[in-house]
């Protein structure tokens, strides 16, 4: 029984990674994994990914490029503020400027360099190192 989508999604994208494949498909599908997979693809983590209609909700079919230490979903997904940012980057990433956390804001989904640039904050949803 699924309970949260995007950390399923996560969690086969790692182990996909760890097995040394090259292909992932995820399934169910939404535009949230969508958009999340394409701040992925924006920072080179993954190569490409293409929806597949599958008549069950649809999956993702994930290329990837080996480039993915870890990722994971936060959950709780916490609130932040334009200016918090860096208490988050010292719990979810290895070191400073080494990987991304992927936040949900009203500018849409971005990495949380573009809403420190941009000067916004929003709610954290993934990391990926």
């Amino acid at each position: 029984m699924q309970h949260d989508p995007l950390v399923d999604t996560m969690t086969a994208l790692k182990n996909a990674e760890q097995r040394g494949k090259r292909n992932c498909v995820v399934s169910p599908s939404s535009k949230l994994i969508g958009r999340v997979l394409n701040v992925m693809q924006e920072y080179g983590y993954i190569k490409q990914f293409e929806y597949i209609e599958n008549g069950r909700g649809g999956a993702f079919d994930v290329t990837l490029n080996g480039f993915i230490n870890k990722c994971g979903a936060i959950r709780p997904r916490y609130s932040v503020k334009k200016d918090e940012f860096e208490k988050f980057e010292s719990r979810y990433l290895p070191a400073k400027d080494f990987g991304i956390i992927i936040v949900t804001t009203t500018h849409g989904v971005v990495s949380h360099l573009e809403a420190k640039n941009e000067g916004v904050g929003g709610k954290l949803l993934a990391y990926v190192f």
